[in-house]
């Protein structure tokens, strides 16, 4: 059997990607290579930015030849108009003409949503920072392979401000928490079958730990997602034992199937 294609878009600018590098952190491409290598090394990976490249005339004849497509996370809020976020958006249309099948994680998701005619908002509920808790599959998630052999209510490594307000025609929700209603979902758009996660079961909770030191001052300052420095310490801590308490299988889980999926004939 050959083979597969896969094709990754890196959803952060270019400064940000720098900036990850030069504190020693991987990029969320990075992220998602690494932990698609726990499960397979029989992939053709290519890694886009459409935030960086002057014009998708690069790429866009060759999509059709990609099996499956992940779109990962961005620091980058929907909502706020300029011309990288309208590139991928746009980029996105692109790819529901010719890949089969998606998956859209965290800002993937949103832009996904966007790109379909659903919409999204800051969230009303908070924040996820580092760890998204009780996750709960509904009933269309259980009966979706998406969920296959995960447990019904779960926690997950997550980092979002924004949420899901309004599905795209057809859509359906598959998860939910007291933060975000919508957690994940599934819907087809031109041709692509597109299942969709706010959380991030592909990436690390020590690399979301990293992060949080990583964006504190903004978190304090900025978001005011925390008064100070103690109180961010003591989120750390809640989530480093959530690390002894968490499997590494479980946690990527979602991941797994979806590459069973992009297997399957």
């Amino acid at each position: 059997m050959k083979n597969q294609n896969l094709l990754i878009v890196e959803g952060n600018l270019e400064k940000e990607n720098n900036n990850f590098k030069n504190s020693g952190i991987q990029t969320h491409a990075e992220s998602l290579k690494e932990s698609l290598s726990y499960y397979t090394n029989d992939l053709n990976i290519d890694v886009f930015n459409p935030c960086s490249e002057k014009s998708f005339d690069r790429i866009l004849p060759s999509l059709e030849k990609y099996d499956g497509l992940i779109w990962g996370g961005s620091s980058l809020n929907i909502y706020n108009d300029c011309i990288e976020i309208r590139r991928q958006i746009s980029f996105m249309k692109e790819c529901f003409k010719k890949i089969k099948k998606i998956l859209a994680i965290c800002w993937g998701m949103q832009v996904a949503v966007t790109a379909a005619g659903g919409e999204v908002k800051k969230a009303t509920n908070g924040a996820h920072i580092g760890i998204a808790n009780n996750i709960e599959i509904n009933e269309n998630g259980l009966k979706h392979p998406l969920y296959k052999s995960k447990n019904k209510k779960f926690n997950s490594p997550a980092f979002n401000f924004d949420e899901v307000v309004k599905l795209p025609d057809g859509a359906v929700n598959l998860a939910s928490n007291k933060i975000n209603k919508i957690q994940s979902i599934h819907f087809n758009s031109g041709i692509s079958d597109v299942w969709g996660l706010q959380y991030h079961p592909e990436i690390t909770y020590h690399k979301m730990i990293t992060l949080i030191k990583f964006r504190k001052d903004k978190l304090i300052n900025i978001r005011k997602c925390f008064n100070d420095e103690e109180e961010i310490q003591n989120h750390i801590n809640f989530i480093e034992e959530e690390i002894k308490r968490s499997e590494k299988n479980s946690r990527m889980l979602e991941l797994k199937n979806w590459l069973d999926y992009l297997k399957a004939a």
